[in-house]
């Protein structure tokens, strides 16, 4: 069982060996039916707008000192259908996203080459917020193609994979789609990112 970290203070994720995990799972939010719900975040909305099915996550969340961690249960998901959202910027591009499954390490000369930079380095943790619109650990490929328009890159596996999860633009919660349908939504490209 492993626990994604975010810090304030430290773009990296960690990736750390945890203890019991508590997860919620909301029903397919395309269908109605009665019993309780998670708000709509803004990605969810846009996501009913655009009628791509969905499946609401709220993932427990804990802070110790200035990183907030989420739990995953693994028995209710399997983390390499979990992906992170990356932002990175290049010199060509500006801004570029990669997303890659949150157990895997990205390689950042094969999204340099795939997005037509010489070289790609993370945004820093201090201007996130201001180049997405989300706080480390809540950046979405939805939200930021919405918002921004950037190109973004999908490891294959996604495509390989067919239903990922992806944040839904708050910390703790995910939405599971297909990653088909979501790449195309955010005009997005499968290539290989991982190291």
């Amino acid at each position: 069982m492993w626990c994604l970290l975010f810090s304030k203070s430290n773009p990296v994720q960690l990736f750390l060996k945890c203890g019991p995990i508590h997860i919620r799972k909301v029903t397919n939010m395309a269908k109605k039916k009665k019993g309780k719900r998670l708000h709509k975040t803004l990605v969810e909305q846009i996501l009913d707008k655009n009628k791509i099915s969905y499946k609401q996550y709220e993932f427990a969340t804990h802070t110790k000192g200035d990183v907030a961690q989420m739990e995953v249960d693994h028995d209710q998901v399997d983390e390499h259908h979990i992906y992170k959202t990356l932002v990175l910027s290049g010199p060509t591009t500006g801004p570029v996203v990669g997303v890659l499954p949150i157990d895997e390490h990205l390689d950042e000369k094969k999204l340099a080459k795939a997005s037509g930079n010489k070289k790609v380095d993370m945004v820093p943790l201090k201007d996130l917020v201001k180049t997405t619109g989300y706080e480390h650990g809540a950046n979405t490929p939805v939200g930021i193609w919405e918002k921004n328009h950037f190109p973004i890159y999908f490891d294959n596996s996604a495509q390989e994979q067919g239903q990922i999860l992806v944040s839904s633009g708050q910390i703790g919660r995910s939405v599971e789609l297909d990653a088909t349908e979501l790449a195309t939504l955010v005009h997005g490209t499968f290539t290989d990112l991982l190291e």
